[in-house]
């Protein structure tokens, strides 16, 4: 290959913020070297120094940036399908969980499943999301609840770039839930198990962002507080699970440790949107579990747009709340339960998932930015949340190889 590779003939939508709609750019070009992007306009302005560049025909296609799922729980044990027969049976979730179901079913099945049995069920998992474009995904631990299990799980998150070309950041979500053998003792789990966790899986190199669940069902405030003091001490940032069921204020109290963003949300109030601008914290749609828990409760999309707060998101892909592996179809459910537009939702996995994840130089088609793109045979980016069951996707570029 030449020192340059130059893709000519297709529709860039960068998403960078400008006069045009999607940061579109028609019969545009896109010159890479070294795996970055160091030019993208016009056909016509292509500078002089890229003409003995590789030229790559892209046949009139549309490219976007790769697209990026920042809040997903890819890696865990067994399922969860015949507690989800049962809830459509009739069954309360009171009896499913008597029956062995719900969280404690999942977290029994990835204790008990081996690193390989991890890694090989997730690769299954993320090529559904490589087929669609993604070029980078967040995973979170939380299955595990004990420290042996969440520190395999985030081993299994590291290697799947060894594996397959994908970036991944993780998140230690010790504080997702307390497990049956500390039921009724959750500042003992959180003392004796959560945050000895981190502690071991940061000293391993294991951990980019702590992650929690605020909420009534899973752990307060001022338990959260403590495991994100600790991560501070760490150096480590934060994000939290905030406002799906109820307003705890988690929203506000992760916008006061700078958080990178505040997920589900359908619960947040003014004062939270105000907490979370005032941080640069951004939200994080997941219409999946929305969907699947049969929600009414929608988050405050239009407070967001008021406020100026970034929109990211995600599939949240786990085995019970959120069976979702189709970050395509997230987009268009994001348009029609929520009323998002299609521009919101593409910038919502690609800038905006991007700053989710603390990640700088993803997300946009731009000059110094990796050349992770998605090439889709389409004429506009808006179809890619129009259609439903429907993958336009012709090829991947990572890294600046097709």
């Amino acid at each position: 290959m030449a020192k340059n590779t130059l893709f000519i003939n297709l529709t860039a939508a960068t998403m960078a913020h400008d006069t045009a709609p999607y940061g579109l750019i028609e019969d545009a070009a896109i010159a890479v070297e070294a795996g970055r992007i160091c030019w993208v306009g016009p056909k016509g302005d292509v500078p002089a120094e890229y003409n003995t560049a590789d030229i790559v025909d892209l046949e009139r296609r549309l490219v976007t940036p790769g697209l990026i799922d920042c809040h997903t729980h890819i890696v865990h044990g067994g399922d969860r399908a015949v507690e989800f027969e049962m809830r459509l049976n009739g069954a309360s979730y009171e009896e499913v969980a008597r029956a062995g179901g719900g969280i404690v079913s999942t977290v029994k099945a990835t204790r008990g499943a081996s690193e390989d049995t991890l890694l090989s069920d997730a690769l299954r998992r993320v090529d559904v999301l490589i087929a669609e474009g993604v070029t980078c995904l967040e995973i979170k631990s939380g299955y595990g609840l004990d420290i042996e299990t969440e520190l395999r799980m985030l081993r299994v998150a590291h290697a799947i770039p060894t594996h397959r070309n994908v970036h991944v950041k993780t998140s230690f979500l010790g504080a997702h839930a307390t497990p049956p053998e500390y039921a009724g003792r959750d500042e003992a789990y959180i003392d004796e198990v959560c945050i000895p966790a981190l502690r071991a899986a940061h000293a391993q190199g294991l951990v980019d962002v702590v992650d929690g669940f605020c909420e009534g069902i899973a752990f307060g405030p001022d338990q959260i507080a403590r495991v994100f003091d600790v991560a501070t001490e760490l150096g480590l940032p934060v994000k939290l699970h905030a406002e799906q069921l109820s307003n705890l204020g988690g929203a506000r109290l992760a916008a006061s440790y700078g958080a990178l963003s505040a997920d589900h949300i359908e619960y947040l109030d003014q004062d939270g949107v105000k907490a979370m601008k005032d941080a640069g914290t951004t939200a994080v749609i997941l219409p999946g579990a929305f969907y699947t828990l049969r929600e009414t409760q929608e988050p405050p999309i239009d407070l967001l747009r008021k406020h100026g707060v970034p929109m990211a998101i995600a599939t949240d892909i786990n085995p019970g709340s959120s069976p979702l592996n189709s970050l395509l179809l997230t987009l268009n459910m994001g348009c029609t339960l929520f009323r998002m537009t299609p521009e919101e939702t593409l910038r919502g996995v690609t800038q905006n998932a991007a700053r989710a994840l603390g990640m700088s130089d993803v997300g946009v088609l731009a000059a110094g930015m990796r050349a992770d793109m998605a090439v889709w045979d389409i004429k506009h980016p808006a179809e890619l949340s129009y259609r439903i069951g429907f993958n336009p996707l012709h090829s991947r570029i990572f890294g600046g190889t097709l």
